[in-house]
């Protein structure tokens, strides 16, 4: 299938370096979240959707509730939203539950933008409630009326027009159960559906927005135990854009309440400028008698390598053919989050450097220590005057081929020991208790290049603050082997402690053929040894691959000592790189760390500039009451590229998984299975065959 034809309960565990500096990087967007995170007025959703890629935050607290949305825009037309709602009236602590909306049709001269969404899509059916919604656009005012079901229902205004399609639906079910399964039953259901609407006004020269609605919501479970009902539906509110992409809301709630809300978007889609040219004393500048101790003058390669080890990409071997007139050069990145942009600054590098008969550069991709395709271009000296577009087309991207011999390779330092120390955090959200937990911590991280390609590494912590000590997770009750309930014993007795320390070794056979072996101790709940093989055919969508582990579990204070608990993973995938808005498909079918056997479902939709979100879902042979709340796991899954942080270009990013409940079904180590496609996609074949623009000079 080619792509082209011809050519860490803990429900999140944040574990990196502070990373609340990193968002300043982002494109911030305007804001238009309502206190529910979806797109909308003030508690009612409207059909409006946020630019293609914008990720919304909401904190919105209320006389009533308190709630935290994230909520993404997955394509032009979908956007989904996770929210985790809090109770100030005592009867439960919190509930967490998604929504998707699907916009039906654009906005038109005489008709309006309609959408339809599902609100508690995924969760206890505790704010169920489905719409169609209809906005238009009339001056500076924007006119929302909808259909609802459920929750948006109220007190029912006519028939449910779904009856007539069957009687099923007259029927709705409000079973607040443990959560975590389709609600399908309750879908578009009720005897009688409700309407609701309202209005936002945009106040010209100012950055305000006054709104007001209708919401029939009767708050039923809350008056059932002890609340009160609203007085009326009637919400007013005004949204103050105060800063690009941030936005405060102050609402009066049915007339009788006060909220307030603040939201930040930001816009993943960007691409970084191309880097320019940048000025800097080449090797070929200094006297002889300047040149570093090592650096032979006289050798294109040592003088190319001297400036390349100061313009963040790696040369790591390099041969010239006489014959062909050609060169080969494998190169690293370690600074440009656009492969095609380091690709280029290696090119104009080897075009100073190289000798004069060489006319075709070969300039073979690896990444984390695999060697996927080869640029093929013209040297960049020979195309100056042509037009942009003819040296495009003169861009290959080819398969490896293997050297016959290799001229020139680098030696990197072996046995030295480097540290790296900074101060990290790690964050535990959606706690049912308490909505965030914390951990400030000097990491000291150890690396160290062994023979043939082995490289040693860890972290050790050292705590300076945390509350996880006052989690009342302690005991999460599971009937399973607790591989991650227990997962609040290793943040308090391992509070400080050795994170990870492993040895590995990655590397590519069979030009299409991608290895990985580690073992030791690989994460702070796990110790062992295994490994993964990826099968790339070149320019397929498809991949294949299969990961095993052997392990043992970890003792809670994050010592070489272990528990009695041993077990093996191991995993078959396919993998999918789709053509539908950068959006990769994985499937792994396997067993998992509690002896369980299933198979796990992720999406992921990732940019050219490093940002990735996506979701996961795992299925396995565990039964939904033996895995306990939220029936089986799932969750999000975020990278955030650090590119442009303190004006600096990096590659460095910051990933988590975010899971709305901390189980022990269906756990994998999740650095460890099924991870070198993951981990190569920045350098995957369609990256170039899309940036062929920023390869030319």
């Amino acid at each position: 299938m080619p792509f082209f034809n011809g050519s860490k309960r803990v429900n999140i565990l944040f574990m990196n370096r502070l990373v609340l500096p990193c968002l300043c990087v982002c494109i911030a967007v305007p804001s238009m979240a309502s206190d529910f995170g979806t797109t909308g007025l003030i508690d009612i959703p409207t059909a409006r959707m946020s630019s293609d890629g914008t990720l919304t935050t909401t904190a919105a607290i209320q006389s009533r509730t308190k709630s935290y949305s994230i909520t993404y825009q997955v394509t032009p037309w979908l956007e989904g939203t996770f929210r985790y709602t809090g109770f100030n009236r005592a009867i439960f602590s919190y509930d967490r539950n998604y929504e998707a909306k699907i916009r039906l049709w654009e906005e038109q001269r005489y008709l309006p933008q309609v959408a339809v969404g599902i609100r508690d899509l995924v969760g206890t059916g505790l704010w169920g409630s489905e719409y169609l919604v209809a906005s238009k656009e009339v001056g500076n005012f924007d006119v929302t009326l909808g259909m609802g079901w459920g929750r948006l229902a109220g007190k029912g205004d006519f028939e449910n027009p779904m009856t007539w399609l069957s009687d099923t639906f007259s029927v709705r079910e409000n079973d607040f159960g443990r959560g975590g399964e389709l609600s399908t039953d309750m879908w578009f259901s009720g005897e009688k559906v409700g309407l609701f609407g309202g209005i936002s006004y945009d106040v010209p020269g100012l950055p305000l927005t006054a709104m007001m609605e209708y919401n029939p919501d009767q708050y039923d479970f809350s008056s059932q135990r002890g609340g009160e009902r609203p007085k009326s539906p009637i919400t007013a509110a005004v949204k103050w854009d105060a800063l690009p992409g941030v936005s405060l809301t102050l609402s009066h709630q049915h007339n009788e309440e006060w909220g307030i809300e603040l939201s930040a978007a930001l816009g993943t889609k960007s691409l970084p400028a191309k880097p320019s040219n940048r000025v800097f004393r080449s090797s070929l500048d200094y006297p002889v008698d300047e040149l570093p101790a090592g650096i032979n003058p006289l050798s294109w390669y040592d003088t190319l390598l001297f400036d390349v080890e100061r313009s963040g990409i790696l040369l790591l071997e390099a041969t010239v053919d006489e014959t062909s007139h050609s060169a080969t050069i494998v190169m690293g990145n370690l600074a440009y989050p656009v492969w095609a942009d380091a690709v280029a600054t290696m090119a104009n590098l080897a075009d100073l450097h190289l000798p004069t008969t060489v006319n075709t550069f070969n300039i073979v991709i690896e990444e984390e220590g695999h060697r996927l395709h080869s640029i093929v271009m013209r040297r960049p000296s020979l195309t100056y005057g042509q037009i942009g577009q003819l040296v495009e087309r003169e861009i290959r991207v080819q398969p490896v081929k293997p050297l016959s011999f290799v001229q020139h390779k680098t030696d990197f330092v072996q046995k030295k020991v480097f540290f790296d120390v900074n101060l990290s955090n790690r964050l535990q959200l959606f706690d049912p208790d308490d909505p965030a937990r914390y951990q400030l911590y000097t990491k000291v991280g150890v690396s160290l290049a062994l023979p043939k390609s082995w490289l040693l590494t860890g972290a050790y912590g050292f705590d300076i603050t945390n509350n996880f000590d006052e989690s009342n997770r302690i005991n999460s009750g599971s009937v399973l082997p607790r591989v991650r309930s227990d997962i609040v014993k290793y943040l308090t007795e391992g509070d400080t402690g050795l994170d990870s320390l492993y040895v590995e070794k990655r590397g590519t056979t069979f030009n299409d053929v991608h290895y990985r072996v580690f073992g030791g101790v690989l994460e702070s709940m796990f110790s062992g040894f295994g490994g993964e093989v990826l099968y790339q055919p070149y320019q397929s969508r498809l991949a294949y691959g299969v990961s095993a582990n052997w392990v043992q579990q970890r003792d809670y204070d994050k010592s070489f000592k272990h528990l009695d608990y041993k077990t093996s993973t191991a995993f078959a995938s396919i993998y999918w790189a789709t053509p539908f808005y950068n959006f990769d498909v994985a499937v792994h079918a396997g067993k998992y760390l509690a002896k369980d056997v299933g198979a796990t479902l992720e999406v992921r939709r990732t940019f050219h500039n490093g940002w990735s979100v996506g979701l996961w879902a795992t299925k396995t042979d565990v039964s939904a009451e033996d895995f306990g709340e939220g029936s089986f796991d799932k969750g999000m899954y975020f990278r955030i590229p650090f590119n442009g942080l303190l004006g600096t270009s990096s590659r460095s990013n910051y990933s988590t998984r975010l899971r709305p409940i901390q189980r022990d079904g269906g756990q994998r180590l999740e650095d460890f299975s099924a991870n070198i496609w993951w981990d190569t996609r920045g350098a995957r074949y369609d990256a170039f065959s899309e940036m062929t623009g920023r390869l030319s000079p």
